[in-house]
């Protein structure tokens, strides 16, 4: 296969989520548009992170290329009419949505995590759907519940809220900080 080429290259190997998107975010601010990033990550969920970060962001994903253990990212800086990042208006905290799970049992809590993350601890009753497989999953989730969706940080999550809106969806609230920081009750493999 011929060898990709990329005007910057980004090494965020070793990196967990968000910090892949944090410092391709740094990069593209630093580079001209048109030029192309490769960022090179091993966490398994920036394939799905980056390209929903690039999409919301008006960059381009181009795609991913695998080498063993290191994904190989490559995305277009657009250029400043192209860049408008979105931010999903509707958030709750992690207190306000520990409360309404108290209060409330009509809910969905849509965790977004990989399915790892989501196995070793979560939401009772979360709907686990990583994020990269959402787009092909929606039909298992409800267009009139209420879903309040969750990752480790808040921005998996964020994409994944604008996500389910531009498809119908219309009770949806992102939480923030999001499993980071939850202190509410979890369930999982080490439970």
């Amino acid at each position: 296969m011929e060898q990709m080429k990329a005007n910057v290259l980004l090494d965020a190997k070793g990196l967990a989520c968000p910090m892949p998107i944090v410092r391709t975010k740094k990069m593209m601010n630093t580079m001209e548009a048109g030029q192309v990033l490769e960022v090179q990550a091993t966490d398994k969920g920036s394939k799905a992170d980056l390209k929903a970060w690039a999409e919301r962001t008006g960059h381009q994903y181009l795609g991913t290329l695998e080498e063993g253990p290191v994904l190989k990212h490559y995305l277009r800086k657009a250029s400043g009419e192209e860049t408008i990042e979105r931010k999903h208006p509707y958030v709750v905290t992690n207190a306000e949505l520990a409360n309404k799970l108290t209060e409330v049992t009509s809910i969905v809590v849509l965790d977004v995590r990989e399915a790892a993350e989501y196995a070793f601890k979560h939401i009772p009753n979360a709907v686990s759907i990583p994020l990269g497989e959402l787009e092909n999953r929606m039909h298992e989730l409800n267009k009139s519940n209420e879903i309040f969706v969750v990752c480790r940080t808040g921005n998996r999550s964020d994409l994944a809220a604008q996500k389910l809106i531009e498809n119908g969806f219309t009770h949806v609230v992102n939480v923030i900080p999001g499993m980071s920081q939850w202190s509410g009750k979890t369930t999982g493999v080490t439970n």
